[in-house]
Formats: C-alpha cells, sequence, structure tokens
C-alpha cells in the first residue's frame, strides 16, 4: 500500500497484554510542528494510548513502533466523530427554529440531540473498533 494511502505515526509500546498492545503516541496540532511555535500559544500536544490487536509475543514494553492505518478508515472515524454529530445538530435546529421562535431552547434541545448518537456510538464501540484495523510495525534502530 502507497504512504499516500496510509496514515502513519511512531510510538512506544506501552504495554504488552495477552491479545494485543497498548502503544503511546504523540498527537501534535499543525501549530506543534511550526517552527516559531514558542511565539505564540497556539502549539498543543497530547500523548494518546492506542490499544491494538495484534500478537503480543512480537513486542516488548519500550519497544518503537510504526503504526499505519489507511487514510479511508481516517476519513470514516471523521464522519462519525465530527460531520454526522454536526449534521444531526444542525437538523435538529432547523427543524426546531421552524417550529419555535424560543432560541434559547432550541439551542439546549439541539445540543441534547446529540446525547442518544454519542450513546449508540458508545453501545457500538466494539463493532466500530473491528473497522479499524491497524497495523503495527518494529523500527529498527536506525529509523528511530
Amino acid at each position: 500500500m502507497s504512504a499516500k494511502n496510509e496514515v502513519t505515526h511512531s510510538g512506544i509500546v506501552k504495554s504488552v497484554g495477552e491479545d494485543g498492545i497498548t502503544v503511546g503516541i504523540v498527537v501534535q496540532s499543525g501549530c506543534a510542528s511550526c517552527e516559531i511555535k514558542g511565539a505564540c500559544s497556539m502549539s498543543e500536544q497530547s500523548d494518546k494510548d492506542l490499544d491494538i490487536d495484534c500478537n503480543p509475543v512480537d513486542f516488548k514494553v519500550g519497544q518503537h513502533v510504526n503504526i499505519r492505518l489507511k487514510s479511508s478508515q481516517g476519513m470514516n472515524a471523521l464522519f462519525l466523530g465530527y460531520v454526522l454529530p454536526f449534521l444531526i445538530l444542525l437538523i435538529v435546529m432547523i427543524i426546531l427554529t421552524s417550529l419555535t421562535d424560543k432560541e434559547g431552547l432550541v439551542g439546549i434541545i439541539s445540543m441534547a440531540s446529540l446525547v442518544p448518537y454519542y450513546l449508540l456510538l458508545y453501545y457500538y464501540r466494539k463493532q466500530i473498533k473491528k473497522k479499524f484495523t491497524y497495523v503495527v510495525e518494529p523500527l529498527s534502530k536506525n529509523q528511530i
């Protein structure tokens, strides 16, 4: 698969379990990689842990690894996490605005309409997780 169709991150194995590993990665915003990030307060960086189902025998704690994900799977995650909730919020807001002129009520109910959506995402998280497959490769000393 070409690098154009993949999203890659390097990370460090934090723990090894019976059926997979936990890898810690550093997620940076666009500003975090900027050369003049010290001049403003926009730079942002956070640590994330990924639980990956794989053969744990091939990995050990502290090992540097490369994680790959198809970019199409990344687009699916973007759709589920941002686009669909925005559409739900917008549709509910438009419908309620046409029914009432109470803006505060429209805002509260529109925001509350996302609660069932996120509860459904949480309930089906295991099925959704199966659709997102990561490929984990150990990095050699030269690649670190």
